[in-house]
């Protein structure tokens, strides 16, 4: 799988599940998920890939793929996909427990710094 569509499908799955962590899908983290979208520039084709995907898959197959697709990216990618998820735990006002495990596992699994994480989000656009 191209590096490219290893990095844009690992980062809709793991944002999948961040963003229904909660149990609840706000109207905020919806429009995030379409701007990431626009911003890293996935193409339907692999959108509809992903949404196809996670109404067959559990949640443990798609985390367990997620982090095996982000992993095959170089620590550029890594960080940018993990920045992502960051801002989203913020995104609608409230940060759940399951948020913040998910966000704090993911940081180890892909072995990047949570520090760089804060500071690579911190330099991205709102959504």
């Amino acid at each position: 799988m191209g590096s490219n569509k290893s990095y844009q499908l690992g980062l809709l799955y793991l944002t999948h599940l961040l963003i229904n962590a909660d149990g609840i899908v706000s109207e905020e983290e919806e429009k995030a998920l379409q701007k990431i979208k626009e911003k890293e520039k996935i193409p339907s084709e692999i959108f509809q890939e992903f949404l196809e995907d996670v109404k067959t898959k559990t949640p443990k197959t798609i985390y367990k793929e997620g982090i095996e697709l982000i992993n095959e990216c170089d620590d550029e990618r890594k960080l940018n996909a993990l920045a992502h998820m960051y801002k989203l735990t913020e995104i609608d006002g409230s940060v759940h427990v399951k948020e913040v495990r998910l966000l704090l596992y993911s940081i180890k699994m892909a072995a990047i710094e949570f520090n760089d994480v804060v500071m690579a989000a911190n330099e991205m656009k709102d959504y």
